[in-house]
């Protein structure tokens, strides 16, 4: 017979309050019925679940019922659960529509192919008893780079030419990392800034989270391109400008065709903000702007300006 919760957990984490022992789970399904307490039991190994996971963005926090903050029970490590969920939904960039699709096994494949390999978070698949794919993964060692970035306090300009030139370099390293993953015919899936860390030890751009795929007809990797050039655009500004944050003159030199082609009310023309932004620089920006009419469509090209880029910015140093 085997042992409950409260068996397990007094022998393998003894300093656990036994008023907050719950469950065993050896199939995780239904994961809105496990939570802080409850154990997942995924073939020899035994994960002692915190906390469901939760994302912040645009300053409300956005819970995760299917992440699991947990505990493993053999090592006493902090690992990070996700189970089984299924979503589709569409995107709209402009006159494009992106249907985007939350796949585990496309994870778990991933996972695999990255693994050893310090620019992508790193996990494993265990199956559970119903077959589902959870994901066992590392916490990455680091801190989220937007988080970074908007808690320095000195003037843009100064941030612009004493730090920038170092987080392009190193952000181009982790444009290069997706780029690795589109020649193998694989898409991270869901790019966005608070899915890059900064890792304490080596300062490496660690990427998280490769659970979503997307059916982009006119760009096998679009998105993924997409979600660079979002990034790219709150790196040179030090965060995020909208035409509602500038003051009323500077609103009044901004049109439409500044502004982002995702999200209609941030300013991408930067140099209407910051007049020593060099136009190189700058271009790459507008490639993501309400008045491109061409697009990137693969990586290596991004990269190729993003360098040059890099050379006009030392320069100007």
């Amino acid at each position: 017979m085997p042992p409950s919760a409260r068996a397990l957990l007094a022998r393998l984490a003894p300093d656990f309050p036994a008023r907050h022992v719950g469950e065993i789970y050896t199939e995780t399904t239904e994961f809105m019925r496990i939570g802080h307490g409850d154990v997942i039991n995924l073939g020899e190994r035994h994960f002692l679940v915190l906390r469901d996971e939760a994302e912040r963005r645009f300053g409300l926090e956005d819970p995760k019922f299917w992440v699991k903050r947990c505990r493993d029970l053999q090592t006493g490590q902090r690992r990070i659960l996700k189970l089984v969920f299924h979503e589709s939904f569409p995107m709209t960039i402009g006159s494009m529509v992106v249907t985007c699709t939350r796949s585990p096994r496309k994870e778990s494949r991933i996972l695999d192919l990255v693994r050893g390999d310090d620019r992508f978070m790193q996990g494993e698949t265990i199956p559970d008893t119903a077959g589902n794919p959870v994901r066992i993964l590392d916490v990455v060692p680091g801190k989220r780079l937007d988080e970074k970035i908007e808690a320095l306090e000195m003037p843009h300009r100064d941030y612009f030419f004493e730090l920038f030139p170092e987080v392009l370099t190193h952000f181009i390293e982790a444009c290069q990392a997706i780029a690795w993953l589109h020649a193998r015919n694989e898409k991270h899936g869901d790019v966005r800034r608070d899915h890059l860390y900064v890792r304490y030890d080596s300062g490496t751009y660690t990427w998280i989270d490769f659970d979503y795929t997307f059916d982009f007809q006119d760009s096998p990797f679009g998105l993924d391109l997409f979600g660079l050039g979002n990034i790219i655009q709150f790196l040179v500004g030090m965060g995020q400008h909208t035409t509602q944050s500038v003051p009323p003159e500077v609103r009044a030199r901004i049109t439409t065709e500044d502004c982002s082609i995702m999200f209609p009310n941030r300013i991408v023309n930067l140099r209407k903000l910051f007049p020593y932004v060099p136009e190189a620089l700058n271009n790459v920006l507008l490639r993501f702007s309400m008045a491109a009419n061409v697009f990137y469509d693969a990586t290596p090209d991004l990269i190729r300006d993003l360098e040059r880029a890099l050379d006009a910015v030392r320069s100007q140093r």
